[in-house]
């Protein structure tokens, strides 16, 4: 057995988020860049989908959450996104986000939080 990890870069969302006037019943692109460890993963025996977790799952689990409501922080969005990976995936062992706010700044490319969380860490 062994470590996979599934990864997303940039992922491209458009979502509620912000404690500014302007940015109040407005979606704004976010940038979501994930890194999933699983554990104790096998080769898979007959290269069928059953038989790894579906990132399809995981970017569909990341667009609900960063969409399903207006978020004023990203510290929020971040901590709740990886607690909500680490309790609907069960395989999931470490979880690394960067989630970023493109426009945010002229001067820069984006700005944005990055979080780690592990199973039994108290997620």
């Amino acid at each position: 057995m062994g470590t996979r990890r599934i990864f997303f870069n940039r992922l491209a969302i458009d979502a509620q988020i912000g404690i500014l006037d302007h940015e109040r019943g407005a979606t704004q692109p976010l940038h979501v860049d994930a890194e999933i460890d699983l554990e104790g993963v096998d080769m898979p025996a007959h290269d069928g989908i059953q038989e790894v977790l579906d990132y399809r799952r995981l970017r569909e689990c990341i667009i609900d959450e960063c969409t399903r409501t207006h978020v004023n922080l990203i510290e929020t969005l971040c901590d709740r996104l990886a607690a909500r990976l680490l309790a609907q995936f069960p395989e999931i062992r470490d979880v690394r986000l960067r989630v970023a706010k493109p426009q945010a700044f002229a001067d820069c490319a984006a700005v944005g939080i990055e979080v780690t969380a592990s199973r039994g860490q108290g997620n």
